[in-house]
């Protein structure tokens, strides 16, 4: 790793007029750097452009100054982090071509409804030059790749490890569960745990306004969750950070903590609700079969066609006009009273009347119905999210061993 943060640094305060124009600009030059990573600078133009981008992300339609400043540091944060992934990359040779950033953005976009360029749009409307974004999205590639090459293949999940998580699932499933969403903010030290505390003020506050708590934990938090939205599912209080705790068992009504500082970072908790040990509910398998015309007479023709929900998919895969869908794991109780009670009125195979559903006539064939008092994942599934945390606990372990070794120069520090 190249250490030359010191060296660049005197370059810039001794170098001569053949160098610089004017000792004017050469001030302008300093002044504009925040903070270098081994030789390499960061702006604070840089930062006020990540700061509105993070923002732009949860909601906010014009980023204002004071937003900007106290969205600051997380926005630093990840600046550093892409520097020392893009080096990472460069050592490692990993380039990433203008068409897989350009495949990113028009991913991001169309999860937002939107196509690439309208995405642009919205961004320069917001004064966010597009190379924020994209310098963001070469990174994130990057070292998905390094990290996926060096660890993916070594991460083994065995049977034990399976058979642990089911039972500490179903032990928990005895006790009081709270279904809580979180954001965490690691944070080094004391001064970076109050600039956290500023920022989760902030996302705090675009989340009250209407941000997605799923956007935000993927960009800020720290947690393995973050690749899931912040989403911890059913969980124990004991098995939390007990501040957490504390906190969750003062909330009666579904909402936002406000910020709880722990040992080694900031929680936003997301508290949607809990579950009594008795509670039970009934989970259902449904075929959602829809007719494009809206032609109850095709509708009824169909379900005539169609015995079950495996003859209903055959029927709709040869008719264009006909679309089936596969709702699993659905809870009865999600559902209006309506869809509720014509559900309950159908035997397994069977079919609901004709209902009005997403702008188009259709009915819902029942596939499979059963009580639970938990719904416990698959081991596949269980799988799939131990392998999954366990390579983002590595991908943040080696993010915080790259920032201990790195010379990392802030203004100020």
């Amino acid at each position: 790793m190249i250490r030359l943060a010191a060296t660049a640094i005197a370059l810039a305060l001794t170098a001569p007029a053949a160098m610089a124009p004017s000792h004017a600009q050469e001030a302008q030059t300093i002044e504009g750097i925040v903070a270098i990573v081994n030789d390499q600078p960061i702006s604070y133009s840089d930062v006020r452009q990540r700061a509105s981008l993070l923002l732009l992300t949860l909601g906010a339609q014009r980023p204002t100054p004071e937003q900007q400043q106290q969205i600051a540091a997380q926005a630093l944060d990840e600046l550093i982090d892409e520097k020392l992934q893009l080096q990472e990359a460069a050592e490692y040779e990993v380039e990433i071509s203008q068409e897989d950033i350009n495949r990113s953005i028009e991913d991001m976009a169309r999860q937002s409804g939107l196509d690439r360029e309208t995405l642009i749009g919205v961004l320069r409307q917001a004064n966010v030059d597009p190379q924020s974004l994209e310098a963001q999205m070469r990174a994130e590639i990057a070292w998905r790749r390094i990290m996926g090459g060096l660890y993916g293949s070594r991460i083994r999940i065995s049977s034990n490890q399976i058979d642990e998580r089911l039972k500490r699932l179903e032990a928990a499933s005895q006790e009081t569960q709270y279904r809580l969403g979180e954001i965490f903010l690691y944070t080094a030290n004391e001064t970076e745990k109050q600039q956290a505390l500023q920022g989760a003020s902030t996302i705090i506050e675009q989340l009250q306004n209407g941000a997605p708590f799923e956007v935000a934990a993927e960009r800020f938090s720290s947690a393995p969750t973050a690749a899931t939205g912040g989403d911890m599912g059913f969980v124990s209080l004991e098995d939390v950070d007990p501040a957490v705790a504390e906190v969750v068992r003062s909330m009666d009504e579904a909402g936002l903590s406000a910020p709880i500082a722990v040992e080694n970072g900031v929680y936003i908790i997301e508290y949607r609700g809990k579950r009594d040990p008795s509670e039970t509910f009934t989970v259902v398998d449904m075929v959602r079969l829809a007719v494009g015309n809206n032609s109850e007479e095709d509708l009824l023709a169909a379900t005539a066609a169609a015995s079950d929900c495996e003859t209903a998919r055959e029927v709709a895969s040869n008719d264009p006009n006909l679309d089936a869908s596969d709702l699993s794991d659905v809870r009865l109780s999600d559902l209006g009273p309506e869809a509720q009670a014509m559900i309950d009125a159908v035997e397994i195979g069977g079919h609901t009347d004709i209902m009005a559903m997403g702008g188009s006539l259709g009915v819902m064939y029942l596939c499979n119905r059963e009580q639970s008092g938990d719904t416990l994942p698959t081991r596949d599934q269980i799988e799939d999210q131990l392998y999954g945390r366990q390579l983002n606990m590595i991908s943040q372990r080696e993010l915080r061993n790259l920032r201990r070794e790195a010379t990392i120069i802030q203004r100020g520090s």
